[in-house]
């Protein structure tokens, strides 16, 4: 079936599929939203593809649910990569990992980095890019993409080690 005629069948599910987008997401509407646009991306762009081997209800739960998951797996090692770089230094030994990034004071350190520094730490540590692909979406050289990431992890890691010294 072609993706516009298989959008047209899934309109009327659509209040159905959202509510079911929040139930995976635990509730959250941005998350719930989030996963229900990437999985129409999906239908549009082919890499979901109906089968009739279920019925179109079923069928389309399943991929908004598999969507849900893959979100909630990348914001768990998102959280695992932050964790990482707090133990290895990045932050105050004493402060839990499951605090909120904001409390840290680290927004304001990462909006004085410098533009380029600020946006390859941002595409490879929010993003999960590779350094590699992250040099590519910025128009740069890898090895400027990587000499700005490194930069931008050293000031980041002094600029914590001096605050928590001062207090």
């Amino acid at each position: 079936m072609a993706a516009p005629e298989l959008l047209d069948r899934l309109e009327p599910l659509h209040a159905d599929a959202f509510g079911w987008a929040l139930h995976c997401c635990g509730g959250s509407h941005d998350a719930a939203a989030e996963a229900l646009q990437t999985a129409y991306c999906r239908v549009v762009e082919g890499r979901a593809q109906f089968g009739g081997r279920a019925e179109l209800k079923t069928w389309w739960f399943g991929v908004v649910r598999m969507v849900a998951l893959e979100q909630r797996r990348r914001a768990f090692w998102r959280m695992e990569k932050l964790r990482a770089w707090f133990a290895q230094g990045g932050g105050r030994a004493e402060e839990s990992p499951a605090e909120p990034v904001e409390t840290r004071g680290i927004a304001a350190r990462l909006a004085a980095l410098p533009p380029r520094q600020r946006e390859v730490l941002h595409l490879v540590f929010y993003q999960e890019l590779s350094v590699a692909e992250a040099a590519a979406a910025m128009g740069v050289s890898i090895g400027s993409a990587r000499q700005h990431y490194d930069r931008a992890k050293q000031r980041l890691r002094r600029e914590l080690r001096t605050s928590h010294e001062s207090d």
